[in-house]
């Protein structure tokens, strides 16, 4: 099945920019479902060209209508494993977004880029619009890529990244949450499976390291993107007055999360704001619109999320599990 210009129109959302595409009905208020085995036709070529596709002006009733039309693309909807942030389940397969409090930022990543698994594909459905702020932010990984000096690139390729994270004590998500049990041995089983070092505690709690990529190859495109959350984990990400709080009370190897290089050696403080740099200058950002459905290669385009005021409800979906 070709698509049908005769009920739909593609187009660039953003002048100069082919991030993201955006499909409109020619009728505004076509249900999303309707026109989904029309859209599977063409999603995968314009995916992997542009990287996001922002479906605007359908219908979506309900997150479990989201749900129906993320699962219809062939792969089963993930589970939120090995989270680093507090999420709610909405649906089977479906979650809230990043459950930060509404005045903090969360910078540009690519889902769950800090481990050596991680989705292909991810979906926003915008449900509730803030009253001000609370947009996705998103950019292109391999502009990223380019545009990181070539220094850093190839120390972080050559080094790899070691994230270390201390979970619960309040400072962090509680390991039950994250690895969605309470049974030390299924964390343990879990953590020898995916070559991640774990450590029990004298107080019960848990901290594991694990040592991953910095940059990688999409598996079609053959692509080098930036891929890595180096400076999500940093303790350089901490607002100056908490980190000085935090390294006050606590011996850095406590910190609730940190990264080193692989090798267990420090990352310079500079480079990172280097780095920072690069993905404030390749931001791309727009307002939602009630009912918009965004639909990312989640290796080809990391996103965001800015500060919001009043009520706002954005869930996620996840499928196709890659493993580096």
């Amino acid at each position: 099945m070709n698509f049908d210009t005769t009920l739909l129109v593609m187009d660039k959302l953003l002048p100069g920019s082919d991030l993201p595409l955006v499909i409109r009905p020619k009728s505004p208020g076509i249900a999303l479902l309707d026109v989904a085995g029309q859209l599977r036709n063409v999603i995968d070529r314009h995916l992997l060209q542009c990287g996001g596709i922002l479906f605007r002006d359908f219908a979506v009733a309900s997150p479990a209508e989201f749900k129906t039309f993320a699962a219809s693309f062939g792969h089963p909807l993930l589970n939120y494993e090995f989270g680093s942030t507090p999420r709610t389940q909405v649906e089977a397969g479906v979650y809230t977004s990043t459950e930060y409090p509404p005045h903090q930022s969360i910078p540009l990543h690519n889902e769950q880029a800090y481990t050596r698994e991680w989705p292909m594909k991810i979906w926003f459905f915008s449900a509730l619009v803030a009253r001000q702020g609370g947009e996705t932010p998103i950019a292109d990984s391999r502009a990223i890529y380019r545009r990181i000096d070539p220094h850093i690139r190839q120390r972080f390729s050559e080094k790899g990244l070691m994230y270390v994270r201390n979970y619960g004590n309040g400072l962090d998500v509680p390991w039950t949450q994250v690895f969605n049990t309470g049974d030390t041995a299924s964390v343990e089983a879990y953590c020898r499976t995916h070559d991640i070092v774990c450590e029990w505690k004298d107080d019960g709690e848990l901290r594991t390291r694990q040592i991953c990529q910095a940059i990688a190859r999409h598996p079609v495109t053959q692509d080098w993107v930036w891929f890595n959350q180096a400076h999500l984990f940093h303790v350089s990400n901490l607002e100056p007055e908490v980190r000085e709080t935090l390294l006050e009370v606590l011996d850095i190897e406590e910190l609730p999360r940190n990264v080193y290089y692989g090798d267990g050696s420090e990352i310079e403080d500079e480079i990172l704001n280097e780095i920072r740099g690069v993905l404030d200058e390749q931001t791309i950002s727009f307002p939602w619109q009630s009912g918009d459905v965004m639909m990312l290669d989640n290796m080809l385009t990391a996103h965001a999320r800015t500060p919001f005021q009043g009520p706002r409800k954005v869930v996620v979906a996840m499928a196709e599990p890659y493993p580096a």
